[in-house]
C-alpha cells in the first residue's frame, strides 16, 4: 500500500512540474486581438474551462462580506447583482442590450429570460460564438456575432445599455474601448462595465515584486495592460460622451474567494480527469500559478474589481462638466 502511495505522490509531482513547465515555456502572452481570439478558441473547443466554470467566465460574487456559496451559483448572483447595482432591474422588457465579451453567452442569457431584454452578444472568438449559440434556447431574443471592441460594427447611439464583464484587460486601447462602449449608446442609455483592475500606480507605483506578478498576469492570459478603476473612469469621461458622474465602486472583497474557488473545482470534480484524460490534466494544472498569483494580487491591493456606470449624455460634454466617484461595495 505504501508503495502505491508514494507511486501516487510521485506522478502527482511530475504532473505538477510538467504543468509549470509549460506555465513558463509557453506564455500566452498579447500579441494582438488575433492572440487573444486564438487564447478563447482553444479554451472553448476543449471543454475544459467551461467544465470547471460552466457557462460563466467571470469571476463570482460571493457577498460582501463574502459567505460560503456554491461556484457556479455565484456566478449567477453576480449577473443579478450587476444588473441592480447598475439599475437595470428598473427598465422595461424589450429593452436593448449589447454584452461586449459575451464569452458563451451566460449574462446573456440571463438578461434576456430573466429580465426581458433583447440581448447582442460579441466576442472576438468564433468558436465562442458557435458555442453561445448551442447553448441559447431559440426563443430567447438572443443572437451572437464575432465583433471587435475597438471598432464595433454597429452605428452610433444602437443600444439602451452597454453590458461588459472582465473584457477590459484584453483591450490594449483603454481610451478607445471607453469611446466605442459610449458611442453606440443612446443618448439617456446606461454603461455597466465590470473589471479587472490595477492598483493606480500613479498614486503608489509598483514594486519589485509587483511589477514581476502583474508580468505574469499580463503574459499568461493573453492580456496587454490592466487599467486602474482611476484611470478607465477617466477615460470614460474623456470620450465626451458622459453626463453626470462616472459611479465606480470596488468588488474586490465580493469576488475574491473565486480565485482558490477556481482551483477547488479540480478537486472536487474528479470526473474531469476521466472526461479529458492526462492532457487535460496537465491543462488544468499550467493554470494553478496564475489563479494563486491572481489571489495573491487582489488580496493584496495589487489588482482591484473594479464597477463602473455612466450614462450617455445628449449631446458631447465638456471636461468640466464631468466629474466621477469611487464607492466601495
Amino acid at each position: 500500500m505504501m508503495q502505491w502511495f508514494m507511486l501516487a505522490i510521485a506522478v502527482l509531482i511530475a504532473l505538477l512540474l510538467i504543468g509549470l513547465a509549460l506555465y513558463f515555456l509557453f506564455p500566452r502572452k498579447y500579441e494582438s486581438p488575433a492572440s487573444v481570439a486564438h487564447s478563447y478558441d482553444n479554451w472553448t473547443r476543449d471543454g475544459i474551462l467551461e467544465f470547471y466554470w460552466g457557462e460563466h467566465i467571470h469571476l463570482g460574487h460571493y457577498g460582501d462580506p463574502p459567505r460560503r456559496k456554491d461556484f457556479r451559483q455565484a456566478k449567477v448572483d453576480f449577473v443579478h447583482e450587476m444588473v441592480r447595482w447598475g439599475g437595470l432591474d428598473k427598465l422595461p422588457p424589450g429593452t436593448t442590450v449589447l454584452d461586449v465579451g459575451c464569452g458563451i453567452g451566460g449574462s446573456s442569457r440571463i438578461l434576456a429570460r430573466d429580465y426581458g431584454f433583447v440581448v447582442t452578444g460579441i466576442t472576438i472568438s468564433p468558436q465562442q460564438v458557435k458555442r453561445a449559440q448551442e447553448l441559447t434556447p431559440p426563443d430567447l431574443p438572443v443572437k451572437f456575432q464575432v465583433d471587435d471592441a475597438l471598432a464595433l460594427s454597429f452605428p452610433d447611439e444602437s443600444f439602451d445599455v452597454v453590458w461588459s464583464v472582465e473584457a477590459g484587460p484584453h483591450i490594449p486601447d483603454k481610451q478607445r474601448f471607453a469611446y466605442e462602449l459610449m458611442r453606440v449608446l443612446k443618448p439617456g442609455g446606461i454603461l455597466v462595465v465590470a473589471d479587472w483592475n490595477q492598483r493606480d500606480d500613479r498614486q503608489k507605483p509598483l514594486n519589485p515584486l509587483e511589477k514581476f506578478v502583474m508580468r505574469q498576469l499580463l503574459d499568461q492570459w493573453s492580456h496587454p495592460l490592466f487599467a486602474s478603476i482611476e484611470g478607465f473612469a477617466e477615460a470614460l469621461e474623456a470620450t465626451g460622451l458622459v453626463v453626470g458622474e462616472v459611479i465606480t465602486a470596488d468588488w474586490t472583497r465580493a469576488t475574491l474567494p473565486s480565485w482558490l474557488d477556481s482551483i477547488w473545482q479540480g478537486i472536487v470534480r474528479p470526473e474531469g480527469i476521466v472526461r479529458f484524460g492526462l492532457i487535460g490534466l496537465i491543462k488544468s494544472l499550467r493554470e494553478v500559478p496564475t489563479f494563486l498569483l491572481m489571489r495573491w494580487a487582489f488580496g493584496t491591493g495589487l489588482c482591484r474589481f473594479g464597477m463602473f456606470k455612466a450614462v450617455r449624455a445628449a449631446r458631447p460634454v465638456s471636461a468640466g462638466e464631468t466629474t466621477h466617484s469611487i464607492a466601495v461595495n
